[in-house]
């Protein structure tokens, strides 16, 4: 590892712990179950996404960005150079915006996010809480993302190093200080922001999807403010969900014959 990426690792590192910490000491909305237990379970799941997306998705996302660059194809190698890294990161976002809206409204999808949905508390350890075939379950559409954004693998691996950070900070339990989330929502996903989205209402779990930038929500017309946290309650409305939490249960939902009975139908 260069000094660069040393750098880079320690910074992110740094910026995890201080994440934690910071959520624990102004907390947005009060946990219902013990932190170490949910902590662990969600850890585990992510550690399993992690394996599949270092030993799959990143290889091949990596072989079509490095295709991209060398054929100047995709809409990042069309801009200006000084505009293709932020471009490129840009398109990336966008186009895990709709594959995010897909795994909402497609009831095949919908049973591996739900894994993601039954926590019925949100903070941090929230962000890696997937189901692991989930990985395996998007990289079509990943694929297909890299190759349409154009992003060579600098712009690639800035991405996921933006995407990463957002989504931890997005899912953390944490209460900004006063008018921070609202003005920092102009531009970016905040944890008030997305804490909406994993409301048991599914009229609010439909909104807020973007991971990164805060324009897709709007300029789709899925974007909402209220209500405002602790007036509505973290998890998925249906009687199977509380027990799926635990990882065998979570692990084996999405080809449980039961789960038939809570897929989302499609919004119109």
């Amino acid at each position: 590892m260069n000094r660069a990426r040393l750098l880079v690792a320690l910074a992110a590192a740094t910026g995890v712990a201080a994440l934690l910490v910071a959520e624990r000491k102004r907390p947005l909305r009060q946990q219902t179950l013990p932190d170490v237990p949910r902590n662990l379970r969600n850890a585990a799941l992510g550690a399993g996404c992690a394996v599949i997306v270092a030993a799959v998705e990143e290889p091949l996302t990596r072989a079509i960005a490095r295709g991209n660059l060398a054929k100047e194809r995709g809409l990042a190698q069309r801009l200006p150079r000084p505009l293709r890294l932020l471009g490129g990161i840009a398109a990336m976002d966008y186009g895990f915006y709709w594959w995010h809206v897909a795994t909402h409204r497609v009831p095949f999808l919908w049973r591996f996010h739900r894994v993601h949905h039954v926590d019925p508390d949100m903070d941090a350890s929230t962000a890696v809480r997937f189901h692991p075939l989930d990985m395996l379950v998007s990289l079509p559409w990943r694929l297909v993302q890299v190759r349409l954004a154009g992003v060579s693998p600098k712009t690639l691996r800035w991405w996921r190093r933006f995407f990463n950070a957002s989504i931890l900070f997005h899912h953390a339990n944490l209460r900004l200080p006063e008018g921070w989330d609202q003005r920092l929502r102009t531009v970016l996903t905040t944890p008030e922001m997305h804490g909406l989205h994993h409301s048991r209402v599914p009229e609010q779990q439909d909104s807020n999807f973007t991971s990164g930038l805060s324009l897709w929500d709007r300029l789709h017309g899925t974007f909402r403010a209220d209500p405002p946290p602790g007036t509505f309650i973290i998890g998925v409305d249906d009687p199977q969900a509380l027990a799926d939490v635990a990882i065998d249960h979570a692990l084996a939902a999405p080809f449980a014959r039961r789960t038939a009975d809570f897929n989302r139908p499609a919004l119109d």
